[in-house]
């Protein structure tokens, strides 16, 4: 015995390559056997990548501790107690993969047999505001409260180069965990290079709070793609959106955005601070009329109940009803006004591009006023000229010569600081490649 526990502490720092493919031919398998994480981890841990680590049932990170993870490490959810990841208000996560050793979240199925909902999904609490008047509950039978902090530059920690798959769970029509939960979560805290896959329910939402975030990626998501609610005010550049036809919520709309201010506006009028992403340089992709398309494939962007925006500097193609709708006199009142702005975009839908039904700026009104604004409308998605968006296994983004991709003008989104200034609309320019090696769009075939 002692021999075998000698032999396993040498092997504890040797790797043998993954025969997998699709964006993981540097990913590595560890020899060591996997282990449960703590259900409860109240010091300060580190999850190290000599072995995949397994969450089972609800595990959280409570307030003090901070939970490490090492680039490459493999997290899998256990098959019968779908894992749950909570980092508790006054925790951290430091999460911090590579371009070449991501680290993965992902079902604990056997490759070729998982399935969005393989397991819940990570849940961030922090402490920046909202516009709630009382203290929320968590969604998803998630144990956690937000609410009714105000410390905008909160700090819940850092996911770079981190993949998160086949996450999200519908406990109940408007109570879900989604792949990435973001609640209260402040500009301190650090969101860039992610990718979620094949999520059931939303792939990213935010629950109010100021956290922004940089190359962020949804693909195959059920639900909604991004989802801002209860006061958001962050920003966000260059972001992926690329829908699979046949994946969609039954009881609800699939939609690129969608955009709240709160369930619903209440008499006295909506509640502050009003939600508000600033967004620029997003590739909104829907499925594309294919032929097993879902009546769920819904809007790219969908602004309602009071809610304000910025989205600059985008591509918007393939979705099924429309590319940009507002449904609100509060939502297209700001607009009129200039408080929300939608410049220089490229904007082509399957069945229209601009869509209201307001009484002050009807369809036909609104594709007139973002013309005037440096917004192209176009004839179909063929026209956004990208070299291969719809390939639903290895997707080529980048812009074709000529692609109204590279013949914009770059407009700012804001004057903080946070966006990087580019001479493209989209998330990609010309041969760009920030989505290799860490990415992977069919990770069904990979063993891990």
């Amino acid at each position: 015995m002692k021999k075998i526990n000698y032999l396993l502490m040498l092997l504890s720092v040797v790797f043998v390559l993954s025969s997998c493919n699709n964006g993981d031919e540097n990913i590595v398998v560890p020899i060591l056997e996997p282990e449960v994480i703590a259900n409860n981890v109240s010091t300060n841990t580190t999850l190290t990548s000599d072995r995949v680590w397994i969450l089972r049932g609800e595990t959280h990170v409570q307030s003090g501790a901070v939970l490490t993870i090492q680039a490459g490490t493999i997290i899998k959810s256990d098959v019968s107690q779908k894992g749950a990841l909570i980092i508790d208000k006054g925790a951290r996560i430091e999460a911090v993969g590579t371009a070449a050793s991501p680290i993965i979240f992902t079902s604990g199925v056997a490759a070729g047999s998982r399935a969005p909902g393989d397991w819940a999904g990570i849940t961030i609490i922090g402490r920046a505001p909202t516009n709630r008047a009382t203290v929320g509950i968590v969604e998803g039978g998630v144990s956690g409260q937000f609410g009714l902090d105000n410390i905008p530059t909160d700090n819940s920690g850092t996911l770079k180069y981190v993949r998160i798959e086949y996450a999200g769970i519908a406990v109940a029509q408007g109570s879900e965990v989604n792949a990435l939960s973001l609640y209260a979560v402040g500009s301190g805290t650090t969101l860039d290079h992610i990718q979620i896959s094949y999520a059931k329910d939303d792939a990213y939402e935010f629950f109010g709070g100021t956290v922004n975030g940089k190359y962020l990626i949804s693909y195959g998501t059920s639900d909604d793609d991004f989802d801002f609610d209860n006061g958001y005010t962050g920003k966000i550049q260059f972001g992926v959106v690329l829908r699979r036809p046949e994946l969609v919520d039954p009881t609800d709309q699939g939609n690129g955005v969608e955009c709240d201010n709160e369930s619903s506006v209440p008499t006295a009028g909506p509640s502050t601070p009003l939600t508000r992403p600033v967004l620029s340089n997003f590739t909104f992709l829907g499925s594309n009329g294919a032929s097993n398309e879902a009546a769920q494939q819904h809007f790219a962007n969908r602004f309602r109940r009071a809610t304000q925006f910025v989205v600059v500097n985008s591509l918007y193609g393939g979705f099924k009803e429309a590319g940009v709708s507002m449904e609100s006199e509060q939502t297209v009142s700001a607009y009129v006004a200039g408080t929300s702005i939608f410049k220089n975009n490229a904007v082509t839908a399957m069945k229209q591009p601009y869509l209201t039904n307001s009484a002050t700026l009807n369809s036909a009104a609104f594709q007139v006023k973002a013309e005037t604004e440096g917004n192209v409308t176009l004839a179909n998605s063929a026209a956004l000229l990208l070299s291969n968006p719809f390939n639903l296994s290895a997707p080529n983004f980048s812009p074709q010569t000529a692609s109204p991709a590279l013949l914009g003008t770059y407009v700012a989104a804001d004057n903080s600081g946070f966006f990087t200034a580019t001479t493209y609309r989209g998330a990609f320019a010309a041969n760009d490649t920030w989505t290799n090696t860490w990415t992977n769009f069919n990770p069904n075939s990979s063993t891990y």
